[in-house]
């Protein structure tokens, strides 16, 4: 068995991460999604323990205080984290990983894996992002989970985000859900036998 990754996928918000993240894990059963923790309020439909875990603001600086997250930060307002120690256990067990977090999150986790030998073996990044800003804007529109304003105050920090992804080990140019789909799992299954994480005996 190959050893485990740590599959990060990053892009804007509305750009379709969390989408290509669910259809990875139906088609993966041996990946697994950490939970990460907010502090935002559950859209309709969300489960604490299952979408997030939805923190309050106090329960969150605590973990932060305790130094529990592997990454964590601010966004619109609203904090995120993924708690280290999950991340660790799946990886410590041979289980590959994956993480969908915004682009300050993915910063914060390659800077630890730089100085952590287990994490800068397993990771793997992905940055998605819509062809264009107006196909942005028609999905960022189209969720109808986002009021007018926050619509325009993700639009304004993409062009910002969308800078970062030479920084990624792949960019994906978003286009139909299935196109996104076959082409993130072929990148998952290279990656999946890559030399560097064989663990290969011929024998006698």
């Amino acid at each position: 068995m190959p050893k485990p990754i740590l599959l990060l996928i990053s892009a804007p918000s509305g750009a379709g991460k969390t989408t290509l993240g669910d259809g990875l894990l139906r088609q993966n059963p041996s990946l697994r999604r950490v939970i990460t923790c907010t502090t935002r309020a559950p859209r309709p439909g969300e489960v604490d323990g299952v979408d997030y875990h939805f923190l309050s603001r106090e329960e969150f600086d605590a973990r932060v205080e305790a130094g529990e997250f592997l990454e964590c930060a601010t966004v619109y307002g609203r904090s995120y984290g993924t708690l280290s120690q999950s991340v660790r256990n799946l990886l410590a067990g041979g289980v590959d990983v994956l993480l969908t977090i915004d682009v300050q999150g993915a910063e914060s986790v390659r800077r630890l894996a730089a100085l952590d030998d287990t994490l800068k073996a397993a990771l793997v990044t992905l940055f998605v992002c819509p062809a264009s800003r107006p196909e942005l804007v028609r999905r960022l529109s189209g969720r109808g989970t986002d009021a007018p304003e926050v619509v325009a105050e993700r639009l304004a920090a993409a062009s910002e985000e969308v800078r970062h992804w030479p920084l990624f080990d792949y960019l994906l140019v978003s286009g139909s859900r299935e196109d996104d789909l076959r082409r993130a799992q072929a990148v998952l299954d290279a990656e999946r036998i890559r030399g560097h994480r064989a663990q290969f005996d011929f024998g006698e």
